[in-house]
């Protein structure tokens, strides 16, 4: 699972481009129970989604024209640049050059060869999210490809990410873990094939989604419904991993619940 200890290729930030940021941040107070604070009038309506005053995640007004309300999950680099070159011969694309964030780090945003969107995050001032895997914050990433296979070759190009395979029902899921470290204890995410699962249906484009860690996934689908967003996936359980829900915010904004299983 996820820890706040980063490593390059970690997910060590997370935000939400939203049409309606206000609605949003009610929204996920609703259902997470997260406040927001404002980064300031010089950052365009950016801030934190916090917990008890740490941050958890993101949250920002969209700014790409005709980009659609999403999380977008951000992995650890050491030069934001130089892993914009090699997404460029991986046959990846930059969606925001590299940039430096007011001092707190360098950031940039890229399309994988398959059209999923992610960003990097090169620590500066701020080093990144301040909590995962507690309650009501990020514990695991999941990219969803029509072929999971190249999208590790891409993905191992850029990061040297490690995988290991796990059989379950009706498909092979492919489990993450970055460059260095015990490969289980470094474990961060996963790669399932598009139309598997949650969120399958035909005309759902490749992309990232995040796991929220959630003390009780049903009463959490419970809260997105009465908070007026929409169910993708009734809880249910998954062996060996716990009990998972899909989910999308009032704008649209995809993210999924996990109950871990207190084995696991």
């Amino acid at each position: 699972m996820l820890g706040t200890d980063f490593r390059t290729g970690s997910p060590n930030w997370l935000d939400l481009g939203s049409p309606d940021t206000g609605a949003a941040a009610a929204f996920y107070r609703a259902v997470f129970g997260w406040d927001f604070a404002s980064a300031g009038p010089e950052a365009g309506g950016y801030g934190f989604f916090q917990q008890n005053g740490r941050t958890v995640a993101a949250l920002g007004p969209l700014t790409e024209e005709g980009a659609d309300p999403a999380w977008t999950v951000y992995f650890q680099s050491g030069d934001v640049r130089a892993t914009a070159d090699t997404v460029l011969r991986a046959g990846g694309k930059i969606r925001v050059a590299p940039m430096d964030v007011m001092g707190e780090g360098w950031l940039a945003q890229f399309t994988d060869p398959q059209g999923a969107r992610f960003a990097c995050w090169q620590p500066g001032k701020t080093g990144g999210l301040e909590v995962a895997s507690a309650e009501n914050s990020l514990v695991w990433v999941e990219l969803h490809v029509p072929d999971p296979a190249a999208a590790l070759v891409f993905y191992g190009r850029v990061f040297g990410w490690r995988s290991a395979e796990m059989e379950t029902p009706g498909m092979t899921y492919r489990v993450l873990s970055t460059a260095d470290g015990d490969q289980q204890g470094t474990s961060f995410g996963g790669v399932a094939p598009q139309g598997e699962g949650a969120g399958g249906a035909s005309n759902v484009l490749p992309r990232w989604v995040p796991y929220f860690h959630v003390a009780d996934a049903d009463a959490t689908v419970a809260a997105v419904e009465g908070a007026g967003g929409v169910v993708l996936m009734p809880a249910a359980n998954v062996p060996d991993v716990g009990r998972i829900a899909w989910a999308a915010d009032p704008a649209g904004a995809v993210f999924a619940v996990l109950r871990p299983d207190p084995r696991m």
